[in-house]
């Protein structure tokens, strides 16, 4: 779980996610939005990334209605704020509106210091968000879910659903929401083998989740662990396939709300929401290394390489680094 200060009001004036965790920052927003919409169904909602807060916008958000509205406003990747919009956040700091709720997700490190340093003097409300890189903090996540949904899980069933699902967080939750849903009394080792032992597609589509958001070392590393436990290669080149042409269809798109996009594409709700956050750092030129790098993964496992397992790599080490392509142009 996202860990919180002892200010923990949802309703407080600043709320500052700090982390790279993006299942825990969504729900720092979520929990954020929901108390706000529990204190007035009419709550407005605005939710920006960066390119979308220029300078002076945020005085336009913040201002007074005539009607008193409550108002939640969300401000993602505050680290990558122009400096002059970092003035005006600053400013608001120093005096936030009634009835309104600033969220700052910021990255930490430190890109972006002077505003994360300027929130904490403020008194933002703090939610850590960390990122979960190591199996102890995924397996420490998982009991901590179970917790939260008051239900007992023995040790051995917390850490076979991690061997089994590997470093989504999303996934994982999801799982113990299933669990909790479907099965009555202590969830044991056994009830989890008959639900996620041998998830052959769950850990191909974890390989090209991380590939296709850049992250090359999470990527390699559930590559081997789905290699490990048999996943046949052929199931991960078309994973990787379907992960980079969902970023392909999207980037060319035009913009909508995820339903209308979700009926266009021919993908649900959610996965629109998904790759949206996917593709950021992806440019046309770098779709189309990835497509070829796929092809070649492709023809690898299917006899045209001697050593499936290394064109894969080469594979996935190729899309991450395409992900990234935006910047370094």
């Amino acid at each position: 779980m996202a860990r919180k200060n002892a200010s923990d009001d949802p309703l407080a004036p600043v709320t500052l996610a700090v982390g790279q965790e993006e299942l825990l920052l969504d729900r720092a927003v979520r929990e954020v939005v929901a108390a706000a919409k529990a204190a007035d169904a009419d709550t407005d909602v605005r939710d920006l990334t960066p390119d979308q807060l220029q300078p002076g916008t945020l005085a336009e958000l913040v201002s007074p209605s005539l009607f008193a509205e409550r108002k939640v406003v969300v401000v993602r990747g505050a680290q990558d704020l122009s400096a002059d919009t970092v003035k005006d956040v600053k400013a608001y700091l120093s005096s936030p509106a009634e009835e309104i709720t600033l969220v700052l997700l910021h990255a930490g490190g430190a890109k972006g210091k002077g505003l994360l340093d300027a929130a904490r003097k403020a008194g933002a409300r703090e939610v850590a968000c960390p990122k979960m890189t190591k199996p102890a903090d995924r397996l420490a996540f998982v009991r901590g879910e179970f917790r939260t949904a008051g239900r007992s899980a023995t040790p051995e069933a917390c850490q076979a659903l991690v061997d089994a699902i590997g470093s989504d967080l999303r996934e994982l939750a999801s799982a113990v929401t299933q669990l909790v849903a479907d099965v009555e009394g202590t969830i044991d080792e056994a009830v989890v083998g008959r639900y996620y032992t041998g998830r052959a597609e769950a850990s191909s589509f974890t390989v090209a989740d991380r590939a296709v958001e850049g992250r090359t070392a999470e990527a390699l590393e559930a590559l081997r662990w789905s290699l490990s436990t048999g996943v046949a290669p052929v199931l991960i080149t078309s994973a990787l396939a379907q992960g980079v042409r969902a970023i392909g269809k999207l980037s060319s798109a035009r913009g909508g709300r995820p339903a209308d996009l979700a009926r266009e594409l021919g993908m649900p709700p959610w996965k629109i929401d998904r790759v949206r956050q996917q593709m950021r750092g992806w440019t046309p030129d770098g779709v189309a290394v990835a497509l070829r790098a796929v092809a070649e993964a492709d023809a690898g496992v299917k006899g045209g390489g001697d050593d499936p397992g290394y064109a894969l790599e080469k594979a996935v080490v190729t899309i991450a680094r395409a992900a990234r392509s935006r910047g370094r142009a």
